[in-house]
């Protein structure tokens, strides 16, 4: 099994997925020759509460690392031990593992202690000061690290903004990105040769880049490899922030959108499809030397993201505290021998199917990937139930900030308890400008998917359904202040029966016992 992943990758900077500019070849031909997932969707849009996910097939709320370390306050910074890992049952397996790039999976325990090979590249962004990428430069007879041209804006008060660009003084071989794919195609051939020699050892091999996360730090032949003049900014840069959650207009000045002239964010996007390409390039030096190893016919390849990223979009850039398509919808691509090559499923999908498809592509038991799905019935061309909607949720970063989202083929449900609720037709507004949560047209429509939401939340045991319980109008069929010290009575076994409280169990026309869909 081959692994491939992005990092805030965008989908729409993808030609498999309709952008006419972006060269990506190399992920072009890897989705004619699979399967496309065209509503792959990731259970939060930050790196490491997602990536555990990935690892483990559980929600975030479940596995509980609900922070990356480096603006945590105060979460878990490490998975519990005994957390089941598809890397700790594979490796119980026989596999060999290999893991080169990014880990972002917690501060105690590395990629190495789940079973991986490969160096340790600890961080949020490329580690260019890492022993073994110095190591590379020095054998190579390539020159070190150094940028110029730096894009930011300026903070609220006064302080130089984040780092968003910057042009990168070296030679391609000498980019992150390539030093990946080369030590991805050492491993490669190191497994390869396993095999060769009568071992028989199967292999899991993942390439995880740091990039196309921001900053955008590329070489002269990427940096201005498009024309700013191409780039047709997002609608939604119009945003207003009316009748939007107040963070998010607090997120848009931390990232001091508006302090930078609008020429600065076409030139933005411009690099960061650059980025987009060197990537797709070094992707296609692995594929290829899957294909000269003649593993060709039997290798799985998987293609994702663990999250989207703005690049201007809503006056926002990286991701943060507002559920927008922009950073929940993944890339989300699969090739396997002997499966149907070229589709496009429309199915909902999600980052966490990848751990169960791992999974049951080793033969393993998927049990303990609670909240995953294998995707190889998609990828065959089989038509199961599946369920018409994805859950999402945030914990917070920089500051705790609980969100739990509903999509739907249609709409999608924000619920943000310390400020406004969201409501989008992302038919009549797939730019998700206005929030039409009060408006009374959508009453039923918001109705529904409140109903929805709750039972699926508590379905799965996600105790975000308490504060639904009283706050919204939900159906409940418990008692809802948990005080089973208020008593009235005793039932004919002597057991005490709860004070209803809730006054009715059921809103007026809605049958709670009747899903609006179904489960997951």
């Amino acid at each position: 099994m081959l692994f491939l992943m992005t990092d805030q990758h965008r989908v729409d900077t993808l030609g498999a997925y309709g952008n006419p500019h972006v060269r990506t070849p190399n992920l072009d031909r890897l989705a004619a020759q699979g399967t496309r997932f065209d509503s792959c969707y990731t259970p939060t849009a930050i790196c490491t509460p997602a990536r555990a996910s990935l690892l483990t097939g559980a929600a975030p709320f479940r596995h509980k690392l609900l922070a990356n370390y480096e603006r945590n306050v105060g979460y878990l910074e490490d998975l519990a031990d005994g957390q089941f890992t598809f890397a700790e049952q594979l490796r119980s397996e026989g596999y060999n593992l290999g893991l080169l790039g990014k880990w972002h999976g917690g501060v105690r325990r590395t990629a190495a202690d789940y079973g991986f090979q490969g160096p340790d590249l600890a961080g949020w962004h490329n580690p260019v000061d890492h022993a073994d990428y110095l190591d590379y430069l020095k054998e190579n007879g390539l020159p070190e690290y150094a940028i110029s041209d730096r894009m930011r804006g300026t903070t609220p008060n006064g302080s130089p903004g984040n780092l968003l660009a910057a042009r990168l003084h070296q030679p391609v071989e000498a980019t992150f990105e390539y030093y990946l794919a080369t030590r991805t195609i050492e491993m490669l051939h190191r497994f390869a040769g396993n095999e060769q020699a009568g071992e028989g050892i199967p292999f899991f091999l993942a390439t995880h880049f740091f990039g196309p996360h921001l900053p955008y730090i590329l070489p002269d032949e990427y940096f201005d490899l498009y024309d700013p003049d191409l780039v047709e900014l997002p609608a939604s840069i119009g945003e207003t922030f009316a009748g939007k959650p107040p963070v998010q207009s607090n997120y848009s000045k931390l990232w001091a959108f508006d302090t930078m002239p609008i020429e600065d964010s076409r030139k933005l996007i411009a690099v960061y499809w650059g980025y987009v390409t060197l990537i797709d390039e070094q992707i296609g030096r692995i594929l290829d030397a899957v294909r000269e190893l003649g593993l060709d016919e039997r290798t799985a390849v998987c293609f994702t993201a663990d999250h989207g990223e703005f690049t201007g979009a809503h006056r926002l850039h990286d991701k943060g505290p507002a559920m927008y398509e922009d950073i929940y919808r993944i890339p989300g691509l699969l090739r396997v021998p002997g499966a149907v090559p070229g589709q496009v499923r429309e199915e909902f999908v999600s980052l966490t199917d990848y751990t169960a498809t791992i999974l049951e592509l080793a033969g393993s038991d998927p049990a303990p990937a609670v909240d995953s799905r294998s995707l190889l019935p998609l990828a065959r061309g089989e038509r199961p139930s599946w369920d018409e909607h994805h859950l999402a949720e945030y914990h917070g970063h920089h500051f705790p900030y609980p969100q739990r989202m509903l999509r739907t083929r249609r709409h999608k449900l924000v619920i943000n308890p310390e400020s406004r609720n969201e409501l989008y037709d992302l038919q009549t507004d797939p730019d998700e400008l206005l929030n039409r949560y009060d408006h009374p047209e959508l009453r039923d429509v918001r109705t529904q998917l409140m109903h929805r939401l709750y039972r699926l939340l508590r379905d799965r045991g996600d105790n975000f359904f308490h504060w639904m319980t009283p706050m919204y109008d939900v159906p409940t069929d418990h008692d809802t202040t948990l005080s089973s010290f208020e008593t009235e009575k005793a039932d004919g076994a002597g057991s005490l029966t709860p004070t209803d409280t809730t006054g009715s169990s059921t809103p007026t026309g809605t049958d709670a016992s009747t899903p609006v869909g179904g489960t997951r």
